[in-house]
């Protein structure tokens, strides 16, 4: 079984920027333009799947498990294939949930295919394709891994009720990292950031669907069921710190440098990335704060007019094994969504192997899972009025 990436696999999560170069389709989507909207019995075509033993999956680069003497084989997919005489066309082409989004819209809002039969993008933008009716339901009929082993923590968002047409690939936490040995002192809160202490030396991140959940949670506030005015007074709480010099700057994956070097002693981070850093540092912690933290998922979606969907069910439930969710969880260090992988990696000879079944950012305990929530995402009527407020406070 495969150990750590080489590579951090969070150099391809990327942040919301504004509208960002998909300005006006996003706005499209944003509203709810009625020509957009694709009706459920106009998602579906005629599924090839039975006679034609392929399909086409989109995902993110270094987000899969690779070999390590040649990075271009990939093991599980390649024991998928075998088992099933299923090809599988796998393409590293989504580098920007915009970007992509922008990339396959026109398709999708004129009822043409997109020639892809399973795609992976984060959860908010997710939200927005399940509003505009351009992903399928799936047949879970099809999928009997995924109905038992799914983690009871992602099985209902509330932009999917129940994961109809979309299941989790991988899971992360959005809280706080810090140097503790540098501060000299625990951080436990996220006011914790505000403290004298930290001023000029804390980073938050730029992407406003990356960082409103975790302020908020700071504020008391149940992420899953926020209203605009804990937006907007978590922005003018926001707006103090940066006018007090508190906020050294706001980052992209940029913030693992600062925190590397020193110039930045805690900051907004994700779990994944600090697996990476704590392996050159061990004083770098990750807290998941006593008010809570923001769950997040980057999700599988089979697109409207696929025609290997039968296939690409199949896959998706092949990922739900726990013997093959625990070899992509080694692999890619991602809070894994089969909490039952954890007894199979726990069971690997390998010392290094078996120790990651105990790491709490890949599988979290009893007690961090308490304080884990999955905010509510960003309605279609809120997200113009947010951004421009937003961006407003990061300079974008």
């Amino acid at each position: 079984m495969p150990l750590l990436p080489k590579t951090s696999p969070f150099s391809r999560r990327t942040l919301l920027r504004g509208l960002g170069g998909s300005a006006v389709l996003g706005a499209l989507a944003g509203c709810g333009v009625p020509a957009a909207y694709v009706a459920p019995g106009d998602r579906a075509a005629t599924d090839r799947s039975t006679t034609e033993r392929r399909l086409t999956w989109a995902n993110w680069p270094l987000y899969i498990d690779t070999d390590d003497a040649d990075p271009s084989r990939r093991p599980t997919l390649e024991a998928f294939e075998e088992e099933t005489g299923i090809s599988v066309a796998y393409v590293e082409e989504i580098n920007d949930n915009d970007e992509f989004f922008g990339k396959i819209s026109p398709s999708l809002m004129n009822h043409q295919p997109t020639d892809r039969d399973l795609i992976v993008i984060s959860d908010w933008m997710c939200g927005r394709f399940v509003r505009l009716g351009w992903v399928q339901e799936m047949d879970r009929s099809h999928q009997p891994n995924v109905t038992q082993y799914l983690d009871p923590l992602l099985r209902s968002p509330a932009f999917d009720p129940g994961r109809a047409f979309t299941v989790p690939w991988q899971s992360g936490i959005t809280g706080i990292a810090y140097n503790r040995r540098r501060l000299g002192r625990e951080v436990r809160h996220v006011s914790d950031l505000w403290a004298d202490d930290l001023k000029g030396r804390v980073t938050l991140l730029s992407g406003m669907d990356e960082a409103f959940a975790l302020l908020m949670q700071g504020n008391g506030v149940d992420i899953t069921d926020w209203t605009a005015d804990d937006f907007h007074t978590m922005c003018d709480q926001v707006e103090r710190q940066v006018a007090r010099g508190q906020v050294r700057r706001f980052t992209g994956n940029d913030y693992i440098k600062d925190l590397s070097s020193g110039d930045v002693l805690a900051c907004q981070a994700y779990s994944g990335d600090v697996i990476q850093l704590q392996a050159d540092d061990p004083d770098i912690e990750f807290v998941v704060p006593e008010e809570g933290a923001e769950l997040w998922s980057e999700s599988l979606m089979i697109p409207n007019l696929a025609r290997h969907k039968a296939n690409a069910e199949r896959l998706i439930d092949f990922y739900y094994r726990p013997e093959v969710a625990a070899e992509l969880a080694a692999w890619v260090n991602y809070v894994c969504p089969v909490p039952a992988a954890r007894d199979v990696l726990a069971s690997s000879d390998d010392e290094e192997t078996a120790a990651l079944a105990e790491d709490p950012l890949i599988f979290p305990d009893a007690a961090m899972r308490e304080r884990l929530a999955i905010a509510r995402d960003i309605a279609a009527g809120e997200r113009a009025e947010f951004a421009k407020r937003w961006n407003g406070i990061v300079g974008v």
